[in-house]
């Protein structure tokens, strides 16, 4: 079976990687000449052969709508095309409906394993119509761990993308926590050896999780974190877990603070928080920190 694949990043480039040793052949095309397979979309299709075809994007979400535009004209009716980003799921249904008017198929898929994807698995969310995805299904049990775990047919379009978009905020609040324990851990407690305790978290205990595996071999490649500063960046996905929980007015406050969170880590001086320790001292008298 062979698949072209848009997009070789971090993502792309690893999936290809795990495709190629579960014998589906994988024709890549990236705007990096020093990873891709061939030199352009057309050459990319052309190695395809013939239909039906799958054509996977792993791209951000703001240049698809672009390379759908640039791929369409070169496929033909019953080819497949797998955008498999971290796009908004909103934007799901009309890309759908735009290939579908040239008889071509679509579905999302929501993807996670980061970079480790490569060697353990990926666990994969997808949309779209039965036989759209019945035809890829070769595809996603290729990328899922060996035991065939971690895949679901979510729903129909849009589907993979939403459940993709709520687990990253389910991610973003777990994290939260992790760093929130981190930081009281560090402030002047009775521990003297944090790494260990996270560690000692990884096993028997109601905590562990993939993500705590990463935060112990984090500290125990730097303790104290020295390396790095506290500025982290959002993807979009937090944010739109949010906006579609106003929508549906559907609580979420520990992710909306995970969210807040990283916003306020931007900051070197918040004038939030400024203006607070003004009104306290206007009202109470109390004392505020000189700038100088």
């Amino acid at each position: 079976m062979r698949i072209a694949m848009v997009g070789l990043g971090r993502m792309g480039a690893n999936m290809r990687t795990r495709l190629r040793a579960r014998e589906i052949d994988v024709v890549g095309y990236d705007r990096d000449p020093s990873v891709r397979d061939v030199d352009s979309l057309e050459s990319m299709v052309d190695r395809l052969g013939p239909g039906p075809r799958i054509v996977w994007i792993m791209l951000p979400a703001g240049v698809v709508d672009d390379t759908l535009a640039r791929l369409s004209p070169l496929l033909r009716g019953g080819d497949v095309v797998v955008d498999g980003g971290n796009s908004r799921w909103t934007d799901d249904a009309p890309r759908a409906g735009r290939l579908a008017a040239r008889d071509i198929g679509y579905a999302d898929c929501g993807v996670s394993g980061g970079v480790w994807g490569a060697e353990g698995g990926y666990g994969l969310m997808v949309g779209g119509a039965q036989a759209d995805v019945s035809a890829i299904w070769p595809v996603l049990e290729a990328l899922v761990p060996e035991d065939g775990s971690g895949l679901v047919h979510a729903g129909d379009v849009g589907a993979g993308h939403y459940a993709k978009m709520v687990h990253n905020g389910i991610e973003y609040a777990l994290m939260e926590a992790y760093a929130e324990g981190y930081e009281l851990l560090a402030a002047g407690s009775p521990v003297n050896n944090i790494t260990e305790v996270f560690d000692a978290w990884r096993s028997g205990t109601v905590i562990r999780s993939w993500l705590l595996d990463l935060c112990t071999e984090a500290l125990r490649a730097d303790p104290g974190l020295a390396r790095i500063t506290g500025w982290v960046d959002d993807s979009g996905e937090g944010r739109w877990t949010v906006e579609a929980a106003l929508d549906a007015a559907v609580p979420v406050p520990a992710i909306s603070a995970s969210l807040f969170a990283r916003y306020a880590s931007r900051q070197e001086d918040s004038p939030a928080m400024k203006l607070v320790a003004a009104m306290r001292h206007e009202f109470g008298g109390h004392p505020v920190h000189d700038a100088g």
